[in-house]
């Protein structure tokens, strides 16, 4: 059972976006899915409509088991949330033996019960991104079209390498998804280019637009097909999910 998790290091590169709405396609085609919103910044919950209560927090602290932590948005998806509180575990776990399995730990008896599990990260490397990263058999990063997006991929490749090889994680990387692309500027064009040529893994044929109603959709506590069904992003993010089962076929 494939759990992924979405990972970049950088900020606003479209990562929680791509967990709400890929999740939320795959459980409209009939998958069972969980997302782990293992970020203290707790988006991916505010976007599921999630803002309080007992989440991820609580179950790496042993308050809670992953099970009670867990809440059904609609019909084949579910999600354990986060809370701000989740920014303490950075220090908490620090000591704890361990460490970097906590999550995996946790995750591993839920996952006969679901198809996909999705885990949007911190962005950072921190304990919390190494924990998500132990717990996951793929990653998917999502990248900005835009120069800077590139500097830190090379960064986060690494780290993905020394998890493996340090750590012995059983992780391959899915690969790629370009986002906030704009057709119209020049740069992006240049930038899509740089990275079919030069990026090791692959790179997802869907690019993801920039689009105001993938913005918008959050603040509502909705996925895009909730909040603008037939727009670009919708669109984008339908191809994107039909990619990724394709992909993760491959693999069995």
């Amino acid at each position: 059972m494939p759990i992924i998790s979405v990972v970049n290091q950088k900020g606003g590169t479209g990562k929680t976006t791509t967990v709400i709405n890929l999740s939320s396609y795959l459980a409209l085609i009939g998958q069972k899915i969980l997302v782990v919103d293992f970020d203290p910044q707790a988006n991916a919950s505010s976007g599921l409509g999630v803002v309080e209560g007992k989440g991820i927090y609580e179950v790496i602290s042993g308050v809670s088991d992953a099970s009670s932590a867990m809440r059904q948005i609609k019909k084949n998806l579910y999600l354990i949330p986060a809370t701000p509180d989740l920014s303490g575990a950075n220090v908490e776990l620090a000591n704890t033996e361990n460490k970097e399995k906590i999550l995996f730990q946790h995750l591993s008896p839920l996952s006969s019960q679901f198809d996909i599990i999705f885990i949007d990260t911190p962005p950072s490397m921190g304990i919390l991104t190494i924990n998500s990263l132990m717990a996951s058999t793929s990653v998917v990063i999502p990248i900005q079209a835009e120069y800077f997006a590139l500097e830190g991929l090379g960064q986060l490749m690494n780290t993905v390498n020394l998890v493996k090889k340090n750590l012995g994680a059983n992780l391959s990387i899915l690969g790629a998804v370009i986002t906030m692309y704009d057709e119209r500027s020049r740069l992006p064009k240049e930038i899509l280019e740089n990275l079919y040529q030069n990026f090791p893994y692959r790179i997802f044929r869907t690019v993801i637009p920039r689009n105001i109603n993938l913005a918008e959709a959050p603040s509502f506590g909705h996925s895009i097909f909730d909040y603008a069904p037939n727009s670009k992003g919708a669109n984008a993010y339908r191809r994107l999910g039909e990619e990724l089962i394709f992909y993760l076929n491959t693999l069995d």
